[in-house]
Parts: C-alpha cells; structure tokens; sequence
C-alpha cells in the first residue's frame, strides 16, 4: 500500500501516488499532495475556540500545462482549520512518467478515476460523500472545468465549487459549433496529431515580472514549461466537448465562485499590458458561461489580475484573497 511521503514543497507537505492502472501508454497515476491545519495554540484550545473551517477538506486541481506549488493558497485554507489536498492529474507534474504524453487525456469524465482516488485518500470514499466534513472543490483554468463537470455529475456530494479563471468557453466562442466537428474527425483518425505551437511563452513572462520577493513563488520549468504543452487533437476534442457540456448547462447544486482579471490581452507581442489582464481566456466570455454551472454563481473580476489570480502583481493578488476569504466566510456562515 502507498504511504504518505515528503513532498518536494517542504515540511509542510507530503504526496501519495494514486495508481490508476494501464493506458496504452503503460502504467498510470495521479499524486495528491497534502497540507493539514497546524496545531491550535493551547489557550485557544482551553478557551474554546473553534477555527471557522475545520470541518472543512479542500480539492485543489490545477489547470493545463501545470502543476500544484502554490504553497500561499494552501496556507489561506489550512490556517483557518482547513485540510488542504491538491491533485496533480495523470501525466502532469508529479505524476508525469517517461514515455508519457504530457497532459493528454481524450475524456476529460476519465479524471472521474483520479479524483475518486483522491477523494478515497482523504477519507471521503470514492465518490466523496462519505464524510461528514464539508468538501470545497478548488480549480483552475482546465482544472476548473474539469470539476465543474465532475461537481455536476455528483450531486449532492460538493458543499463549495470555488474557480480560479476557469476554462469554461474556447477563446474564439463564436467559432466552436464550427470547428468541433473538425475536431471529432481529428481525435478519431488522429488522436496524437500535434497542433503548432501559438504560446510565445509571454505569459510566463508577465509572471517572472510581477514576481514579488515577499512572497516568493518557486516553479519546475520541467513540470510547468514556459511554452505551453503540445495540444494534441484527441486532448483538444476532449476540451471543446466540455465546453460544449457548460454551454448547453451544468447543475452544480452547491453555490459557485468563479474568479476572474477584469480584463484580456492578447498575446500576440510582449507589452506591458500582459502584466495587469488575463492574456490566455476571453474573461468576458468566461463570466457569461459561469453563469450555466448552476442557480448559485458569484462572479469576482480582480482589476490588474493575471490568469491565475493567486500569481498577480501584489495589489491584485492581495485583493483576490481579500475576496476569496470574504466569500468563503460568508459562505461558512451561511452554511
């Protein structure tokens, strides 16, 4: 049996692998990394006070091209009583093996097997309802699409569906009726055809440039490249056909927060610009779809923020947990 073991995070962590069986590929993981609330100070314990959230685990799910190391977003959760668990998919960061195509999935429903793993790990059984903690799911970008579906497909298990930029609509919206029936033709004849390669690495760069010392962030260039992962066609039928699942409506039956910059640029040159917006999503596409994920949706449009908001310029990444923590305390509250 697999065993909880240091992450490459530091003490505060730790991984397990999940195997996942065989694809064609050969055999197959995710890793779910760990943070757990620190212990409560014994005055506060002899005087009875209670952290907010602890009966509280958090799923994080990180987003294309990507991995989990946001080691801050962790802490918000696990210093208000939270457990902290994020899960790096098949073929992504932690769980990427030799031989492997990075990232490639022609399902997305198939990460139903990773995140039943993770569920059953943090105690919760594989279809995370047996607990009597309350379960937050936390996603990002492809992540957050991942588990708008999955939330919608399990009813009645999630308490919190929380979405950092998630990739809910194809960036040109008007066009994806169009080019999703060339897309079906491609996965089907030619799963593994590569597309060219459009990431000219200038997101990466607006990160290195709003990168702030006081809270310093440490990436895996092999797990998080500066050029996006190569978009094969079976993985992008996959993306579109979940898109087209958000369009035509989800029923997430817990309330919904979706995170977003306030504005987009394109990243067709390098300026300046590409530091204060979202220069991957369309985010004004991305927030009228959020509203077919379910009856309850807030939508929170960060001024000057990135992609991922929670790796913004300091002003913008400090209103952002400044917005998380008061829709999570008037979500607790209420609940």
């Amino acid at each position: 049996m697999a065993e909880w073991r240091p992450d490459v995070l530091g003490d505060e962590f730790e991984q397990l692998a999940l195997e996942l069986g065989e694809d064609d590929e050969g055999p197959v993981s995710a890793t779910l990394v760990r943070s757990l609330p620190p212990e409560q100070r014994w005055w506060d314990q002899v005087r009875g006070h209670r952290r907010r959230l602890e009966d509280v685990d958090v799923l994080y799910i990180h987003g294309w091209s990507d991995y989990f190391f946001q080691k801050r977003l962790a802490r918000f959760w696990t210093t208000r009583g939270a457990r902290f668990f994020a899960l790096d998919l098949r073929k992504y960061g932690r769980s990427l093996r030799d031989g492997q195509t990075p990232g490639y999935i022609a399902d997305l429903a198939t990460y139903d097997e990773d995140i039943g793993a993770a569920l059953a790990a943090m105690g919760r059984g594989a279809d995370g309802a047996a607990s009597s903690r309350r379960l937050v799911l936390f996603g990002h970008s492809t992540g957050g699409l991942v588990l708008s579906l999955w939330a919608s497909r399990h009813p009645d298990t999630v308490d919190a569906v929380i979405l950092n930029s998630p990739w809910l609509e194809f960036q040109v919206a008007s066009v994806r009726p169009l080019i999703a029936t060339v897309a079906e033709l491609q996965a089907r004849w030619a799963p593994r055809e590569v597309a060219p390669q459009v990431d000219l690495g200038f997101y990466t760069r607006a990160q290195q440039e709003v990168a702030d010392p006081d809270d310093p962030v440490e990436v895996n260039p092999l797990w998080r490249p500066a050029q996006s992962m190569a978009v094969h066609a079976g993985w992008f039928h996959a993306i579109l056909t979940g898109h087209a699942a958000v369009a035509a409506g989800l029923a997430i039956d817990a309330p919904v927060c979706v995170m977003l910059s306030s504005r987009s640029a394109r990243p067709t040159r390098w300026s300046d610009d590409l530091t204060r917006a979202d220069s991957v999503l369309v985010v004004d596409d991305i927030a009228r779809a959020a509203l077919k994920l379910g009856p309850s949706v807030t939508v929170e449009r960060i001024e000057g923020a990135l992609h991922d908001i929670f790796l913004s310029r300091r002003e913008a990444r400090e209103e952002a947990y400044g917005r998380l923590d008061r829709w999570v305390g008037g979500w607790s509250s209420a609940h």
